[in-house]
């Protein structure tokens, strides 16, 4: 069995280290930021310096897995970017897919950009996730991701800078209550897997 999960090891690791996936990646994440932006376009004109930088969260997140990727391809690696990445990806990938669920649930319907959001949410945590065994990150790297996050809830519902959702306009505190503990679970689970799966800090570029 240990041998059999070495091969697979070793060939999952093969694909995910390849370059055109690599590519392929930055060009989604690209697209997926750009989209992510225009999205809030309207919510960014109306949203005053500094509170701006705050508004996008998604494609914040996204962007950051771009630099991660950029640097994975010029063989380089920051840990704190790589914190900042993850944590954002699977919590706001998690939180976009409840939010929609919950859409469905109040409106008893869904409209197909809903769908659509809840798919590309799903994949940005799903990736974060694909390349965990890559990362390498320390302790105070994951302090940093961690603040970035909470800080980012503190605003969102202190300051009023949360995304202009349908149910999150309905059930702001409820919202905000349950986006706070979603932060605390998604870097709780996070640092406690990145330290201890056997399978972590792999180079991901070959050579």
């Amino acid at each position: 069995m240990k041998i059999l999960e070495r091969v697979r090891n070793m060939f999952w690791t093969a694909f995910l280290q390849n370059k055109m996936i690599l590519y392929m990646l930055v060009v989604v994440n690209i697209f997926g930021t750009i989209y992510g932006y225009y999205w809030y376009g309207w919510q960014l004109k109306e949203t005053d310096f500094p509170l701006v930088l705050f508004v996008p969260d998604s494609p914040t997140a996204s962007l950051f897995f771009c630099g991660v990727l950029f640097l994975w391809l010029m063989k380089r690696q920051s840990g704190t970017l790589e914190a900042l990445a993850i944590l954002s990806l699977i919590k706001y990938g998690i939180w976009a897919v409840i939010m929609n669920l919950l859409v469905m649930i109040v409106y008893g319907n869904l409209h197909w950009t809903g769908y659509m959001l809840m798919f590309s949410h799903a994949l940005m945590a799903f990736q974060a996730v694909l390349y965990f065994p890559f990362y390498r990150i320390r302790l105070w790297q994951w302090g940093i991701g961690a603040l970035w996050l909470l800080h980012n809830d503190f605003l969102d519902y202190v300051f009023g800078v949360m995304p202009y959702y349908s149910v999150v306009n309905l059930y702001p505190k409820e919202i905000g209550y349950f986006t706070f503990w979603l932060s605390v679970i998604v870097i709780g689970i996070c640092y406690f897997g990145y330290t201890q799966t056997k399978l972590k800090n792999l180079q991901i570029w070959k050579g």
